[in-house]
């Protein structure tokens, strides 16, 4: 069997790795010079650094096992203990311990009404405790579900800010089960949104939500790279192609990229002692951005990363948009997030990526396999699953055509 993987993301690579692994011939066409998509890296005052996805969710273990295959996984780590921050108008403030993506598990605790307020904290307690479970069930969004069960400053003030650092979308625009697997079934059965958010972190304790890998995720791409060459499979760098062009062949296709958004990332390596102390844990997120929506103090939530840095400190800020970040205005933000002055000549090394994030794409009836970002969701977890089960779908099909 003849297969055929346009577009060389970290959804191509997995795709056409496990069907040419399985003995089949593999062709994998990419329109750019490189592989891997927004899985990438970048070399900022000598130290080299991913450049998109520094993380991945844990849940269902399979970037992890990915990892483990190529080779990894003794790399994977999880990060510092730290949390992260909320940044409002009104001063900085860490985000409630008991949460999934901002959705507090107890709704009255300290650190949830030190966000929101006392009244804002009683209409979450008291319009969850109240309601029964198959309110909200019926949700299509992240955005509506707590909009219904919490309030609205549960979901502008705790919820978005996570949602904009993480998905770069307002809940609005975020399908629960993309999001957050499991939440609806737990709100059943728990009969409360609250108690359906501490059921999922008792299965998933603080930390273990994401891991990273030494010396950056990367390093997946250059692995998954070196196993195409394995196990025999043709790539082709800067080729266009369509599905049309290879009738002879089973074609699996990165869903057409109709930008949905598009993210600016200003990386900052700087010489500030006063950051040894980690005085906003892994970094800061923004409620009601007016510049950099997050922040992440890469070297306080990675260790691996800090020893490589030698006492210097990597921050990481985003913007919403292809933006036009200078060192300037990415120091100057960084000041003000994590409460530290940023001196310009602290300053060793500064640069910019830009990434777009397709919209959500609805797969035709063409005979044409999807995957990628558009047809799976984001993170990387969403992404090699959706891209390993269409590949063992196709692996299964072809073994019934041999059977038959």
């Amino acid at each position: 069997m003849t297969y055929v993987v346009i577009g060389g993301g970290v959804a191509g690579l997995v795709a056409a790795r496990l069907l040419a692994k399985a003995g089949h011939d593999v062709e994998l066409h990419e329109a750019t010079d490189r592989l891997g998509g927004t899985v990438a890296s970048h070399t900022v005052g000598g130290i080299i650094l991913d450049s998109g996805a520094e993380s991945f969710a844990t849940r269902g273990g399979i970037v992890d096992a990915l990892a483990t295959e190529l080779g990894l996984g003794l790399d994977v780590v999880p990060p510092a203990p730290d949390g992260a921050w909320l940044h409002l108008s009104r001063g900085a403030f860490p985000l409630p311990k008991t949460s999934v993506l901002g959705i507090p598990g107890v709704p009255l605790a300290t650190d949830v009404t030190a966000i929101i307020g006392q009244r804002a904290a009683l209409r979450a307690f008291l319009g969850d405790a109240l309601l029964p479970g198959t309110y909200g069930s019926r949700a299509t969004s992240l955005g509506e579900l707590v909009r219904k069960r919490m309030g609205s400053a549960v979901l502008d003030q705790l919820v978005a800010p996570i949602t904009y650092g993480v998905h770069s979308a307002h809940p609005d625009d975020l399908a629960i089960d993309r999001v957050a697997p499991g939440l609806i079934h737990n709100l059943l059965r728990e009969n409360s949104l609250a108690r359906a958010v501490q059921t999922m972190r008792a299965s998933a304790p603080a930390g273990s939500q994401v891991a990273g890998i030494v010396g950056g995720v990367h390093r997946l791409v250059t692995e998954l790279e070196a196993d195409l060459v394995t196990y025999g499979v043709t790539v082709h760098l800067n080729s266009r192609v369509t599905p049309d062009q290879f009738s002879d062949a089973t074609v699996l296709q990165t869903a057409p990229a109709e930008v949905s958004t598009t993210v600016t990332l200003a990386t900052l390596v700087v010489d500030v002692p006063a950051l040894d102390a980690a005085p906003r844990g892994s970094g800061v997120l923004v409620a009601n951005p007016t510049s950099a929506k997050a922040l992440t103090h890469a070297t306080a939530k990675w260790p691996w990363l800090a020893a490589r840095a030698s006492g210097r400190h990597v921050l990481r800020l985003s913007y919403s948009g292809a933006v036009d970040v200078s060192s300037e205005t990415a120091r100057t933000d960084a000041s003000g997030l994590l409460g530290v002055g940023v001196p310009a000549a602290s300053v060793i090394d500064f640069d910019t990526v830009q990434w777009s994030r397709p919209a959500p794409f609805a797969p035709p009836a063409d005979g044409v396999t999807y995957i990628g970002e558009g047809v799976s969701g984001s993170g990387l977890a969403n992404v090699v699953r959706q891209a390993t089960e269409a590949a063992e779908r196709l692996l299964a099909l072809a073994e019934e055509d041999d059977e038959a």
